[in-house]
């Protein structure tokens, strides 16, 4: 567990040193607990997430970062790869393939190139998975679009 609090405090001290070199990714720590993070990530551009702003939470096991970070999402986002209801993520880094060699901040920079490329074969929202596999990317597109406006956007007025 020693080993997991320092490898956290490094990333820690890596992430306010360059807040301003990644302005798509905003990652916080709990004050009161080093295994537990947020991140407030944006939609990525020519998407239909452009323009929303996702928060992400994040559990870090004791054994990190010889296991992944459990990661999900907190804001509501129509995308195959990721359970409408729950927030799971299916990303292959977040379970078998993970390396002692990613970071928190890499997980993000993942999450949102799943984003712009999603894997409408290995679904966690079927409806979402079925419409790209049938080709109806403007379907999509739509409700994607929709719920970002919905759940990732401030609200005017």
């Amino acid at each position: 567990m020693q080993a997991s609090r320092a490898r956290l405090f490094k990333e820690y001290k890596e992430v306010q040193r360059e807040k301003a070199a990644d302005p798509d990714i905003q990652l916080v720590c709990d004050d009161s607990n080093i295994f537990k993070w947020t991140a407030l990530i944006k939609g990525p551009s020519e998407t239909p997430y452009e323009g929303g702003v996702f928060q992400l939470a994040f559990a870090v096991p004791e054994q990190y970062p010889l296991q992944p970070p459990q990661v999900r999402f907190l804001t509501k986002i129509f995308h195959p790869n990721v359970h409408f209801k729950t927030g799971e993520i299916c990303l292959d880094i977040l379970k078998n393939a993970w390396s002692p060699a990613w970071t928190l901040q890499s997980v993000c920079r993942a999450i949102i190139a799943l984003m712009a490329h999603p894997e409408p074969d290995s679904p966690l929202n079927c409806d979402s998975g079925n419409l790209l596999r049938s080709g109806d990317v403007r379907g999509y597109q739509s409700m994607a679009r929709m719920y970002t406006r919905l759940a990732a956007m401030p609200k005017k007025g």
